[in-house]
């Protein structure tokens, strides 16, 4: 027994830089959730197309569950099977942060006001698919059905026709599942961190080839402290003379359009902010270059996680102290096309950058009620700013209101269509009364 603990110690000790294929995979996660179980929760969400599990760690003081005022936290990689840097700097994640707790007092307090959950591979198929590695281009890009799995979530602007496959699936229901606040999906072939939305439409500014979420500033904000802390994304080079990327970031839509994305599923529909993180022009190097790839990001990917600590976060109760779920919690002047609501728990997050915000906590059928909030950055104390609501008059659970998986921005940009008539007219007005004088 001794003898096998110690086994299994040594095997989360030692992790090579190398790639590895899914029953080692399987083995490291498995060796580290044995070598420190309290630490530490490993579970499927679902399975691949060809059967192999969809494995996450979930680490923190709390693994196996959600506790009230801890943020949720997930990093997902590999989802584009031949991309495959992001798979194996989060195996060495997982190993610099059980060996550091502990030890490193940051690390800790991470730890333990942070729920991590990190999933090394969405696409386990593709990757076991690509037998020749290549720095462009494979058909281990797509799952073992030949669906790109970042062309196949429901999309807020277009009606995304795609067959919802399993991988996709087990995600959509994760996300359904936990309180995710913050995320980012790690890709390669190129080195940039791209943000929300990745599609777009005249409602979110894409006439101008660029699609502005309500919360832009706290995308361009995250984005940079990824490429701020990269060993060198921030110096914006891109992977060719032709691609050049201010200080390392760019908006999605700007850079590369695309329908059925995951991170504009994360915000829309799951309240998580997801941004895409680049991390290598080629897009399967050389497993002798992947210790240099782990130091390139290792600061960034630390500092990325403490963001889930900005902004404010809180409960809203009913008269007798009861959590109310479903109510509506959003800052003034950013609302969400699918109003952000609290969870079972009656708790909210929103990341918001330093300074003076409005909150508003609406329960149908009752007033709302506003709070003014100043907020100041709190991730380095790693908890947000905590602001509850009450409803005094309320003693019943608010109904459950989904939101529709159709395009939703669609429907925005008809409304405000049937409003462009008299705007058009006050233009040509304008340009006659100029050409007369």
């Amino acid at each position: 027994e001794v003898v096998g603990i110690l086994c299994l110690i040594s095997v989360a000790a030692s992790l090579d830089f190398k790639y590895h294929h899914t029953e080692e995979l399987e083995a490291y996660l498995k060796g580290v959730h044995a070598a420190y179980p309290s630490l530490t929760h490993l579970h499927s969400i679902g399975r691949s197309v060809e059967g192999r599990n969809l494995w996450v760690l979930v680490l923190g003081r709390f693994p196996t569950h959600h506790k009230i005022g801890i943020p949720e936290f997930k990093y997902v990689a590999n989802m584009h099977g031949d991309e495959t840097v992001g798979r194996e700097i989060l195996l060495h994640l997982i190993d610099f942060l059980v060996t550091s707790y502990g030890r490193d007092p940051v690390i800790t307090r991470l730890l333990n006001n942070t729920r991590i959950h990190i999933m090394p591979t969405m696409n386990p198929d593709g990757f076991e698919a690509t037998k020749v590695p290549d720095c462009y281009y494979s058909r281990g890009r797509y799952n073992k059905n030949g669906e790109d799995l970042n062309r196949n979530f429901p999309d807020a602007f277009e009606n995304n026709n795609a067959s919802i496959q399993p991988e996709t699936r087990a995600v959509m229901n994760w996300i359904k599942n936990e309180t995710f606040v913050l995320s980012a999906n790690l890709h390669g072939g190129a080195l940039v961190a791209s943000y929300t939305f990745d599609n777009g439409n005249s409602v979110t500014g894409s006439l101008n080839g660029y699609s502005r979420s309500p919360d832009d500033d706290v995308f361009i904000h995250l984005a940079k402290t990824y490429s701020f802390n990269h060993a060198s994304m921030y110096k914006g080079t891109g992977c060719d003379n032709r691609q050049t990327f201010p200080e390392g970031i760019t908006n999605g839509y700007s850079w590369y359009q695309l329908e059925g994305g995951m991170q504009d599923y994360n915000y829309v529909w799951g309240q998580c902010f997801e941004i895409t993180l680049e991390l290598s022009c080629c897009k399967y190097p050389p497993a002798d270059q992947l210790e240099e790839f782990w130091n390139d990001n290792k600061v960034a990917l630390i500092e990325y996680i403490k963001q889930v600590h900005l902004g404010v976060k809180g409960q809203v109760t009913d008269k007798n102290g009861n959590p109310i779920p479903d109510a509506i919690v959003e800052a003034k002047g950013r609302p969400h096309v699918c109003p952000y609501r609290t969870n079972e728990h009656g708790e909210y997050f929103l990341l918001l950058l330093p300074g003076t915000y409005v909150i508003n906590a609406t329960v149908p059928g009752f007033k709302s009620v506003l709070k003014t909030v100043e907020i100041t950055n709190n991730t380095g104390n790693f908890s947000a700013l905590k602001q509850d609501f009450s409803f005094s008059e309320v003693s019943v659970r608010s109904r459950a209101a989904s939101c529709p998986k159709s395009p939703l921005y669609q429907e925005l940009e008809r409304a405000s269509a049937a409003v462009k008539p008299t705007l058009h007219l006050l233009v040509l007005m304008t340009v006659v009364v100029l050409v007369i004088f």
